[in-house]
């Protein structure tokens, strides 16, 4: 445990040097914000592109593992919805707390170091959970708070979470890198040269990003940060590996993969989400950055104990 502890370190460091950036003023928000667009809309496309070119459409049509990862996480999110509905909180912030329960930073943190530690085969795996995360549940969440808001959900609101997901440039990228790898097209030299270059910038990049930006976060209402944490780092990564290894079995392989990622903190974007809407925006910055820290801990117990899969 220890080794894997020591292998996860450097990639929590980088966050931790851009923690201290972002907290002493050197690097100003608006240069994480700078950088995030970078790492967002070039670095990890890059990699997106150049490993979707290099497969098939059909490779990442695995029923199994879309099913397994679907079912584990609308189990947890039907119990963090259920304990809000307890504590008598609106709907629009109970749909919050429950995306935090089940939306990791699997693209800012988990590509980057889940394809250092684990091989391309996290980028496989990544890909199919990504892809569950943007077409399910942000949509659903928009829909919940639209619904609590106005009563109903009108046909504009599916329109706009359709463009949304458009612009996506992670979707963007990857359906691309499928149309290339369609056609038959081999990537030339150059022009995997420049992919391979710009996507090894998503790394450190995406890394510092995240620890520039959890400098701006105070934390809030520690008790429910903590209980979605648990959820996300705990609950999550047990209810994958209960149906990816029994209910609908995956190749281990892959499942080693989901569940590691499943054990991420919560994703930054729930945050950009909660903060467009008016929603809770202090107690889902609070999960993000008690869940980022106790990730610390709780990521390396979880890779070792996949790492036998």
């Amino acid at each position: 445990m220890l080794a894997i502890f020591l292998e996860t370190l450097p990639f929590f460091l980088i966050v931790g040097l851009g923690y201290f950036a972002g907290r002493s003023g050197f690097f100003t928000p608006e240069a994480t914000a700078y950088l995030t667009k970078f790492v967002f809309f070039f670095a990890l496309s890059a990699l997106l592109f150049r490993f979707a070119a290099n497969l098939r459409f059909s490779d990442i049509l695995n029923l199994d593992f879309l099913l397994a990862y679907l079912a584990a996480t609308v189990a947890v999110y039907l119990v963090a919805t259920l304990v809000a509905v307890i504590r008598r909180v609106p709907l629009a912030e109970a749909a919050f707390e429950a995306q935090c329960a089940v939306i990791g930073n699997i693209g800012f943190l988990g590509l980057p170091m889940l394809a250092a530690l684990m091989g391309e085969r996290a980028i496989l795996g990544i890909m199919m959970m990504l892809a569950v995360d943007l077409l399910v549940f942000s949509s659903l969440v928009v829909v919940l708070v639209t619904a609590s808001r106005e009563g109903r959900v009108r046909l504009r609101t599916f329109a706009a979470i359709g463009l949304g997901i458009l612009k996506n440039p992670m979707i963007v990228s990857t359906v691309l890198g499928f149309a290339w790898s369609g056609a038959g097209w081999p990537i030339p030299a150059p022009m995997d040269n420049f992919l391979t270059i710009l996507g090894a910038a998503a790394t450190p990049g995406a890394l510092f990003a995240i620890g520039a930006s959890l400098a701006g976060r105070s934390a809030a209402r520690l008790s429910v940060a903590s209980w979605i944490a648990g959820l996300k780092l705990v609950v999550h990564p047990a209810a994958c590996a209960l149906t990816a290894l029994l209910v609908w079995p995956v190749d281990p392989s892959l499942a080693a993969v989901m569940v590691a990622a499943a054990a991420l903190p919560v994703a930054g974007n729930v945050f950009m989400l909660a903060s467009h809407y008016g929603v809770a925006p202090q107690r889902v910055s609070t999960a993000i950055l008690v869940s980022t820290a106790l990730s610390v801990i709780t990521l390396p117990v979880v890779l070792g104990l996949v790492e036998g899969l």
